[in-house]
């Protein structure tokens, strides 16, 4: 007897062959034919002439702290991803001992701009091993993950806080060898860097810190056991991207490996980047090498408030600095007039050297704490115009009437020529990631990356055929990362299927919700035509239903387990 039939389908297996009309059977978590099924099963789908296809594989989110208490990392399964890899940017939550959580935990807060008070209530801090990690979110996994370990973990368990001061010593460097084997036979599939990111304050997290022969020294242990390595370059740069690519690919000839990076980020702040990066990393693939860079489909869509640290306000010192003051001080600061004066000015100046541009101008006002219809949705510049003011001026005095409440939106930064991104797509060597589930969860909603493909790419510019969309989603990440089993339909492979419409499939709409473990709300982006997803042969989404109370999730393991 099957467990599973899913009839009438079209399957596209993810291989990028041709799709043909067919069934998929399942027993016991796994698929055991394709084709025209016979035999009865506990459960048949009728698919209607749906796509039949592999779960869609995420491979740079930050869900980490999400999976202690939601194990489907919502909203992942509605998009079609059936897994997910958390732990990137250098940062995971293992292995970590006690006294240095809040050091992490306020890391991890200011990078990923995750609330605080979600954090803390969130969190229940039952470990300390990568293993032990993974034990507390096993038994409510609703998506399979597929884990790193972060390269700053690894150095502040050695190093203690000397990690976010110096290099490693040849004997602290042997000890992060063996904690990075112990993490990888426990279920991490590689090790997270980062050569950008800053900690809470303002500090080079201590990845940052390593010098070239303890990379490579890690990546020693990372070619013995199989696993990948991710890192974050300065994508802005042309010049510092090539030279990353190439120690990436250096590193990838010597140890035998596959190595990633995110973002690659194409915006008007630097139009000819991304073809340059591309022709190193075509020039570095002819002679052996393995370097993949991740680009997101879909533009940002920012929110930002002025009720707590963001990025937005990164490289704006005086209005980052009010931002963390406490609630009162910060209302004094904004109703004075000679400091209204300076934060005015500052934005007159605003840059951001990370391939954006962002005009405060064209925000707009998005959410209020007490809504009012007269300003709702009204764009920032065009209200300063009626009102004979500043922009800054406007922005301040809306939150101020909102006690801060009041949350701005600014669409479609970074994506500028659709064309010339969906030839970048349609790149064989440019894989589909960067997404960020999981952080920056009242900054901009991260999801949508899998139905704009779609849409956008495939049915609007027709860059590629929907097999080459399936299979960028699909077998060309479980082939990068060396997840067994995984991202083909095919008999003896897991059966995570997503089951969905081809001229709908889509990103939905961005929406506040109210489902932190505290007080509080996070922007999240619904989905579109998205019939089923199952998750090792068990239901987990449905359109109709919503999300399935079933735990089938795994961690997943690497070919070379």
């Amino acid at each position: 007897m099957l467990d599973l039939v899913i009839r009438n389908g079209l399957v596209c297996d993810g291989s990028g062959a041709p799709a043909f009309r067919g069934d998929v059977a399942v027993r016991d978590g796994r698929i055991v034919a394709i084709g025209e099924i016979q035999g009865e099963a506990r459960e048949t789908v009728d698919a209607g002439g749906r796509v039949i296809a592999p779960g869609f594989i995420d491979p740079h989110t930050h869900y980490d702290a999400q999976l202690v208490w939601d194990g489907q990392a919502q909203p992942s399964l509605e998009h079609g991803v059936t897994t997910v890899m958390p732990g990137n940017c250098s940062l995971s939550l293992a292995p970590l001992k006690a006294e240095h959580r809040e050091l992490l935990g306020a890391t991890f807060r200011k990078i990923e701009e995750m609330p605080k008070n979600a954090f803390d209530a969130g969190l229940t801090w039952s470990w300390e091993s990568f293993a032990d990690y993974l034990a507390a979110i096993k038994p409510r996994l609703g998506v399979n993950v597929a884990p790193l370990v972060g390269h700053s973990l690894l150095r502040l368990w050695v190093m203690g806080l000397d990690a976010r001061e110096r290099a490693a010593t040849d004997a602290e460097i042997t000890q992060m060898r063996v904690l990075l084997a112990e993490c990888l036979d426990a279920g991490a599939v590689g090790m997270s860097g980062s050569w950008v990111d800053i900690d809470h304050e303002n500090r080079p997290v201590p990845a940052r810190m390593a010098e070239p022969a303890e990379l490579d020294a890690l990546c020693a242990t990372l070619g013995k056991k199989g696993g990948i390595l991710q890192m974050v370059p300065e994508f802005w740069d042309a010049d510092m991207l090539c030279a990353r690519i190439d120690l990436l690919a250096d590193l990838s000839r010597k140890h035998g490996i596959s190595t990633t990076f995110s973002p690659l980020f194409d915006s008007n702040a630097s139009p000819e980047l991304v073809g340059i990066a591309l022709d190193r990393i075509r020039l570095q693939s002819a002679h052996g090498a393995r370097v993949v860079p991740q680009m997101q489909t879909r533009p940002i869509d920012l929110s930002f408030d002025l009720g707590a640290p963001m990025s937005t306000f990164a490289t704006l010192p005086g209005w980052w600095a009010m931002t963390l003051l406490p609630h009162d001080e910060k209302l004094a600061v904004l109703r004075d007039p000679e400091r209204r004066q300076a934060l005015a000015a500052e934005m007159d100046n605003f840059f951001m050297p990370i391939g954006l541009q962002i005009d405060f101008a064209d925000a707009y006002v998005k959410r209020m704490g007490t809504p009012d219809a007269a300003l709702m949705g009204r764009r920032v510049g065009d209200l300063a115009e009626e009102r004979g003011c500043h922009i800054a001026e406007v922005i301040i005095d809306i939150a101020l009437a909102d006690n801060l409440a009041t949350s701005y939106g600014l669409d479609a930064i970074g994506h500028n020529d659709d064309a010339k991104i969906a030839k970048m797509l349609a790149d064989p060597l440019i894989g589909i990631g960067a997404g960020d589930g999981g952080a920056h969860v009242t900054n901009f909603a991260t999801y949508g990356d899998t139905g704009y493909l779609f849409s956008r790419y495939v049915r609007g510019f027709g860059a590629m055929p929907l097999e080459t969309a399936v299979r960028k989603l699909t077998h060309d990440v479980a082939q990068v990362w060396g997840l067994r089993d995984r991202g083909l339909l095919r008999p003896g492979y897991a059966a995570d299927i997503v089951l969905f419409d081809p001229q709908t499939i889509d990103r939905g709409p961005e929406i506040a919700v109210e489902d932190l473990p505290a007080p509080g709300f996070r922007y999240i982006r619904r989905a579109s035509g998205i019939d089923r997803v199952f998750v090792n042969g068990v239901q987990a989404y449905s359109r109709d239903d919503g999300y399935a109370p079933a735990r089938a999730g795994q961690i997943t393991e690497r070919q070379s387990a």
